[in-house]
Formats: structure tokens, C-alpha cells, sequence
């Protein structure tokens, strides 16, 4: 266990999202992601009770990419929710992430087409968990154009562009001072 040993504690809830990235005899990419949240006790909802172990949520997205990570299809699904015949509505809505690309300014859209009550909270929660999964599923699939930054520069700590990691790995796009290598 990488943590720390913790107090003594009983589980209660938890939540799964697995998501997979797959390459279409097409030539296309799938990303499906899968959303669960279990409780280990029986609990009552306003519609009934969800007996232990029985979903409370069940969410599915799947996208469909180009090379050029362009969404060509989405599909989503809700197979368990807290209001049943209410919450599954919204998921024809999930088509209107055809036709947007996943590079930068993608997540602003999502946030202005599903955010609030313009979508399911779970579900666009899954569309940027997908959406960095389909970064990773076409890494080694595909080459960017040299002249194209890569796009993990700037994106966290490590890959700062002025910094060392980036001045020994990707020593093209390196801004600020020389770095002497160590």
C-alpha cells in the first residue's frame, strides 16, 4: 500500500471509473469509460432502497476519435441512478460532443454545453477522465508534426517549460535559461 497506514475505518462507499481506449478496425479510436459508485450498506433513496453492493450510479460514455483527436461519435448510458426514468434522459444530450476536438479549449465547451443542470454530473465527470485517456491511448500511436508542441508541456510541475526536465527530455521546446546537463 503506497499510503501510509491510516486509523482503524470501515468502507462504505466506493467508486469506480475504468476506462478504456481502443483502435477500430477502422482506423478510429474508441474511449469508453465506465462509471460505478457502490455502498456496503443498504441505502434508502427518496425512490426506495439500494441494497448493499447494489449501484447507485452506473454511468457509460464512449467516444470516438480521429487521429486528429476530433469526436466523430459519443454515446452515454445510464443503467443505475438515483432517479430512475429522470436522470437517464439527459444521455442523448452526451451526442452534442460530436464534432468538438479534444485539444486545448475542449474542456470550456464541456463546461458550457453539460455544465449545471444542462447535463448529468457523473457522466460529464467522465467525459474529461476520457478525454485524457484518449491522450494516452493514441501516445506511440501517433506522431505530432514536429512543429507542434507536445502537448503534456505546461501541464504540470515536472514539464514546466522553463524547467529541467524539459531543458534535458524535449530540449527544443525549452524557454528561459540554458540548463547544464547533470
Amino acid at each position: 500500500m503506497p499510503l501510509t497506514p491510516s486509523a482503524a475505518r470501515e468502507l462504505i462507499h466506493t467508486r469506480s471509473i475504468i476506462i478504456h481506449g481502443y483502435l477500430r478496425a477502422d482506423g478510429l479510436y474508441d474511449i469508453e469509460g465506465h462509471l460505478t459508485d457502490v455502498k456496503t450498506r443498504d441505502m434508502t433513496l427518496t425512490v426506495g432502497v439500494r441494497k448493499a453492493g447494489e449501484p447507485i450510479h452506473e454511468m457509460w460514455l464512449r467516444i470516438t476519435i480521429d487521429k486528429r483527436l476530433n469526436i466523430v461519435a459519443a454515446e452515454a448510458q445510464s443503467d443505475a441512478m438515483p432517479y430512475p426514468g429522470h436522470c437517464d434522459k439527459i444521455t442523448p444530450k452526451y451526442q452534442q460532443l460530436v464534432g468538438l476536438s479534444l485539444l486545448p479549449g475542449f474542456t470550456a465547451k464541456v463546461r458550457d454545453i453539460f455544465g449545471g443542470v444542462e447535463g448529468c454530473t457523473h457522466i460529464t465527470e467522465l467525459i474529461g477522465k476520457v478525454a485524457t485517456t484518449a491522450y494516452q491511448t493514441l501516445a506511440g500511436e501517433v506522431k505530432l508534426p514536429e512543429h507542434m508542441k507536445p502537448f503534456q508541456l505546461d501541464k504540470c510541475h515536472a514539464l514546466v517549460t522553463d524547467g529541467p526536465a524539459v531543458a534535458k527530455y524535449y530540449p527544443r521546446w525549452h524557454r528561459g535559461a540554458k540548463i547544464q546537463a547533470g
